[in-house]
């Protein structure tokens, strides 16, 4: 997997903002069409697949319930 998307839950990360979730939805779309920048006639399907994976991961997030604190390394 794209290794610049970055956890996007606590307690990796203590605020989410909506250009975060976008951003890791546009590195997967890259990774996945291999395309860094698709072409005019792919861009309307490459923007509607940044949309909506970025709206699952918001609905992912939203719906975790995350328990306890972060593990310490011994």
């Amino acid at each position: 997997m794209c290794r610049s998307i970055k956890t996007l839950r606590p307690p990796y990360a203590e605020s989410v903002t909506d250009d975060d979730m976008r951003a890791a939805a546009l590195q997967y779309v890259r990774k996945v069409s291999g395309f860094r920048h698709p072409a005019a006639h792919n861009a309307e399907a490459f923007d509607k697949a940044v949309d909506a994976i970025a709206a699952a991961t918001e609905e992912l997030l939203d719906a975790l319930e995350v328990r306890g604190g972060a593990r310490q390394r011994t």
